[in-house]
């Protein structure tokens, strides 16, 4: 969940090559740019801001990353000796960079590290937010490796109206919601950048060197009106992209130099980690990897954006389940406007919300087909598809918040403590 700015069309590029393993791998990257142009009348795609119904074909295209084939999904199978997560399985984690060369290098015993990050804006998490976190723990239980979580409080201080007290108070309420997902306190070191900035600090100021005011001016779009607090954050938020953020995971030199990153994340955050992969062989560095996932839509619709200051656009993981049924029962619907129209023309699962939060929380993929199948031909009304998602999530959220309860100050202090090596 790492928050941006405004548009631009301004350009940096990734000058470097990058090697092709066996498993197909990615073309020559296209410069990074804060935004891409629209992909379709009445979409665009930019790292803080998506509006209409995506073309995932055309934005891999044009943002030159590499699809996710069945091939690549089963060697992910064959190297964790599990099956792939639903969201791997259903192409909802659609797209990467040099995730075949990464695995490559594990496969030959080097280790590699998760990467991602949360902007603590508010209280309260939704379930958009949980995506990121979800793939993130069986990435790591799958491939039993150590992730580190940026929490942005500095970001979020420097973007919103909010003190840095306050900003603190949002960090520590989304960690106890990252900690309630189940993570391995022995193997997850969750920190926030303002208490961690000077152990990063020399990583920080050797990227900041790297990249000049015009360059950051056409990545992110900012402008002499910005306070210069934002042109030095790109820096913050790609260094934990190198194992040398974090010494006490990785102690020596020796290890750094062979130790790589994968960071999964939405696609829409990909120009930002293009920024990073340029900066990265001219630091001497590994290029991260990234894997990228779908954008999970608004409960009213796909042309509306999910934001956690919006109560009524998303599923919150403090809704009680007369609020899920409530906005669940609200949810755009590409179903019939009645029962005989439904019946007769059945629903168009493309643009249905319901069905589309289906795809991310039911795991039984013969039962999310039969429903797909069901509701399309008009056998199944739309009312019966929200009944079916709102006792799901019901159950999710009432879930999460139990976990929640049990998440002391204490726990959350293990969390954020020195990762022990």
């Amino acid at each position: 969940d790492f928050l941006l700015t405004k548009q631009t069309n301004k350009h940096m590029s990734d000058s470097s090559s990058s090697s092709s393993p066996a498993v197909g791998e990615e073309k020559k990257e296209t410069p990074a740019v804060a935004s891409s142009p629209e992909l379709v009348v009445g979409t665009k795609v930019t790292p803080w801001d998506v509006e209409g119904v995506v073309d995932y074909d055309k934005l891999v295209k044009e943002f030159g990353s590499t699809p996710i084939t069945p091939d690549l999904v089963e060697r992910v199978e064959r190297l964790t000796k599990r099956p792939a997560h639903p969201w791997l399985r259903r192409g909802l984690f659609f797209s990467h960079r040099e995730l075949g060369l990464l695995l490559d290098h594990y496969e030959k015993g080097q280790p590699f590290y998760l990467y991602t990050g949360r902007g603590p804006s508010s209280d309260a998490m939704h379930l958009g937010h949980l995506i990121p976190f979800v793939f993130t723990k069986y990435l790591q239980e799958a491939f039993n490796v150590p992730l580190v979580i940026q929490m942005t409080d500095d970001e979020k201080f420097l973007w919103k109206p909010i003190n840095q007290e306050k900003a603190h108070h949002y960090l520590r309420e989304n960690v106890k919601d990252i900690i309630a997902l189940g993570f391995d306190v022995k193997k997850t070191f969750i920190f926030s950048d303002m208490e961690y900035m000077g152990t990063m600090y020399p990583l920080v100021l050797r990227i900041q060197k790297m990249i000049t005011t015009n360059q950051v001016k056409g990545i992110f779009g900012f402008t002499d009106s910005d306070n210069i607090g934002k042109f030095g954050f790109p820096a913050v938020q790609a260094a934990p992209s190198f194992p040398a953020c974090f010494p006490q995971i990785f102690p020596t030199p020796e290890i750094q130099k062979i130790t790589r990153c994968l960071i999964p994340c939405a696609i829409d955050q990909d120009p930002y980690f293009r920024m990073t992969r340029d900066v990265a062989p001219r630091l001497k560095l590994h290029k991260p990897s990234l894997i990228h996932s779908k954008f999970f839509p608004a409960l009213q619709g796909f042309n509306t954006k999910m934001s956690a200051s919006s109560t009524n656009s998303a599923i919150f993981l403090t809704d009680t389940p007369k609020q899920i049924r409530t906005k669940i029962g609200g949810a755009f619907s590409g179903g019939g406007d009645s029962k005989e129209h439904q019946q007769e023309f059945g629903a168009n699962l493309d643009v249905d919300v319901p069905y589309a939060y289906l795809t991310f929380f039911l795991d039984d993929d013969a039962e999310l087909k039969r429903i797909g199948d069901e509701y399309k031909a008009g056998r199944m009304l739309t009312g019966d598809v929200k009944k079916v998602l709102s006792e799901i999530l019901i159950k999710l959220v009432q879930d999460h918040q139990k976990a929640r309860a049990a998440v002391t100050e204490e726990v959350v202090d293990s969390f954020m403590k020195t990762f022990p090596h």
